[in-house]
């Protein structure tokens, strides 16, 4: 279990890959720059005791992390990429603030 630059959280290789495509999402999905995803998931994330793949958040696509990250909850439910909701009725969580130290990477 290593660090990087770019998450605050020890990772196995696995679990790094995973949490990548977790940013990955939020970039696709939700067009916001690589930089604020990474500091979503730190913002979340850091110091969370991950366990190497396949830990318990693997039984989920990283999609369905990424729509937690992005979207407030409404009665402790997300929606997710099978939703056929109008996503643009739900509100979405603010970027950490840019003084915080969970952005590691620059815009």
């Amino acid at each position: 279990m290593t660090r990087t630059e770019e998450f605050l959280m020890a990772l196995d290789e696995g679990m790094l890959q995973y949490f990548r495509e977790i940013a990955d999402e939020l970039v696709g999905r939700f067009g916001m720059s690589r930089a604020e995803a990474v500091a979503r998931i730190n913002a979340t994330y850091e110091g969370a005791d991950i366990a190497p793949c396949p830990d318990l958040m693997c039984h989920e696509e990283p999609d369905y992390w990424a729509y937690g990250l992005y979207f407030q909850p409404k009665e402790g439910w997300v929606p997710h990429s099978g939703s056929t909701e109008d996503l643009s009725q739900w509100d979405t969580r603010p970027a950490p603030p840019k003084s915080s130290h969970v952005w590691t990477l620059t815009e």
